[in-house]
């Protein structure tokens, strides 16, 4: 076993050996991702390759911890079997040092895109996607992490279009001091909560508001406020949200008034959890969203 063996405790993975790259990578904001065959077991696979950079600049933030470590995004993500979370089959690091994760590979494209076609096709299936978030963040929380980066570009669509699944826990951290402490601001600036930006305190709430403005959006193709042109610009949150009535006019008031909730400026006013939220909206019909 070589020294690189022994300091990680697993053997480094040479990826290009073990897997045919069928697809070119797609770039992520710290990532490349492949479709790929692994050639021991013939199956299609997704292949997420970290940069080793970037991913360094994020894990010296939670250096001077002490007596604790920042977990991989890949000793996260395997930790959820859950039918509405990507499944992750094993991770790593490469023969270059780079931390890799083996994915299921989905054939459908993110809610991110699917919100950019002015076809409808969300039409008639928009509660059936919000509950399955609903249920996927939920997961997440219970397990004692935050997502830290809920919103539409990491919800995948799966090949037929029946569900929508959650993925990268790049951002993920565990839900307890020192990571919940006051000035880690990060996640994708639309959909971060008020909190998060003013780098105060934070807990399983900033993902409640992600999530509700990630539905607004599924709802609406709108988002509540002014979309931000700078990043951080749009998020102080000091005016009211826009109803979504404004935007959709017949969706359930019961639903309404939920996703309203989940996007409550102060997080004491907020939802509390994912469970409550679907207690809330328990007895609201696919048929009450109308397209």
């Amino acid at each position: 076993m070589s020294f690189l063996e022994k300091f990680f405790g697993k053997k480094r993975l040479d990826y290009t050996k073990r897997f045919e790259l069928l697809k070119a990578a797609i770039s992520g904001t710290m990532s490349e991702f492949y479709m790929a065959r692994d050639r021991e077991t013939g199956k299609i696979v997704g292949l997420k390759i970290l940069d080793r950079e970037k991913t360094r600049q994020v894990e010296e933030r939670y250096k001077g911890m002490k007596g604790v470590r920042k977990p991989r995004e890949g000793e996260i993500a395997i930790q959820f079997k859950h039918p509405y979370i990507v499944d992750t089959f094993e991770e790593g690091f490469t023969t270059d040092g780079e931390q890799y994760l083996v994915m299921e590979y989905l054939e459908g494209t993110g809610l991110n895109n699917i919100l950019m076609i002015k076809q409808d096709m969300l039409a008639g299936a928009r509660l059936h996607y919000i509950r399955q978030c609903a249920e996927a963040l939920q997961v997440v929380h219970k397990a004692g992490f935050i997502h830290r980066d809920f919103c539409p570009r990491n919800l995948l669509f799966t090949g037929d279009g029946t569900i929508l699944k959650l993925t990268d826990f790049g951002l993920s951290l565990p839900n307890r001091p020192p990571f919940t402490d006051p000035g880690n601001r990060t996640g994708t600036p639309n959909y971060m909560a008020p909190e998060l930006v003013r780098r105060r305190a934070t807990n399983e709430r900033v993902d409640i508001f992600s999530f509700g403005v990630t539905m607004y959006e599924l709802c609406t193709r709108e988002l509540p406020w002014p979309r931000g042109t700078n990043g951080l610009a749009a998020m102080t949150h000091d005016q009211p949200p826009t109803p979504i009535q404004t935007y959709r006019p017949s969706i359930d008031p019961t639903l309404a008034k939920a996703i309203h909730w989940c996007i409550k400026g102060d997080p004491r006013e907020r939802c509390p959890s994912m469970g409550e939220f679907l207690r809330v909206i328990e007895k609201v019909k696919y048929e009450d969203v109308i397209d």
